[in-house]
């Protein structure tokens, strides 16, 4: 299996390569210069890997949600390579990829955190700006990983976790938003937090590869984007009222 992933859905930029189980990646955070770094980063890995572009079975986005420019980005370039070499794309949430970050029950338990049998009930969480986080649940068991929710965007101290079970494992910049307000919440439910966590194209590559075999590819022109809202900013009012609440 041979897969080029893209990742641009927050301030991070990152592209991935996959070849055989191998995986070779560019990451920086970099707002405001995703356009400029993601293509030649592409070339760069493609050169590294001795691979043409021609020798890809797919290409990987990351779909959101996260910031629009961001998202649109991923959508456009890999639909523009898929479109040129006739092949099929693979669109990822944005929230499993970040989902992915948490390591396997095996490595964590290693570290002390969690029993290595216990499924990791997972809560990604991405500051979504204008008072807001997008978030998903996911469990992990092993190297699997299974949405258990419906992505949402919400209000930190709005949001509320499915059922009554600890041990909660938290990743994501939605937890450092509005001033930390989702962990002060919910830090009674988690067993680790990291709120500076963000979607790497490396893990968009290894689940991407997961859809492959599960035949979840489509053709380019299908690719829909996962805003989750339709306005990019506040008006005046909804401003103020943010204020008034904070």
């Amino acid at each position: 299996m041979k897969l080029l992933a893209f990742e641009t859905a927050t301030e991070a930029c990152s592209v991935a390569v996959y070849v055989d189980g191998e995986v070779r990646e560019r990451f920086e955070i970099a707002p405001r210069r995703h356009a400029e770094l993601a293509l030649p980063w592409a070339e760069q890995l493609l050169a590294e890997a001795g691979l043409a572009r021609s020798q890809l079975d797919a290409v990987a986005l990351s779909r959101g949600p996260g910031a629009f420019t961001g998202v649109r980005l991923a959508i456009a370039i890999a639909q523009g390579i898929a479109l040129a070499l006739d092949r099929p794309l693979l669109a990822i949430s944005t929230l499993a990829v970040l989902a992915a970050r948490v390591p396997p029950p095996a490595v964590l338990a290693g570290e002390g955190g969690c029993d290595v049998g216990a499924p990791h009930a997972i809560l990604a969480a991405i500051d979504a700006r204008m008072g807001e986080i997008y978030t998903g649940t996911f469990v992990r068991q092993g190297d699997g990983l299974q949405a258990t929710t419906d992505e949402t965007v919400i209000a930190p101290a709005e949001y509320r976790l499915p059922g009554d079970a600890v041990g909660w494992i938290g990743v994501g910049t939605g937890f450092a938003a509005a001033e930390g307000a989702l962990a002060t919440s919910l830090q009674a439910r988690f067993a680790r937090i990291d709120a500076h966590a963000l979607p790497h194209a490396a893990d968009l590559a290894h689940l991407a590869v997961d859809a492959w075999h599960r035949g979840e590819a489509i053709a380019p022109e299908r690719v829909e984007p996962a805003y989750l809202r339709n306005n990019v900013a506040l008006t005046l009012e909804e401003q103020k009222a943010l204020r008034a609440r904070g």
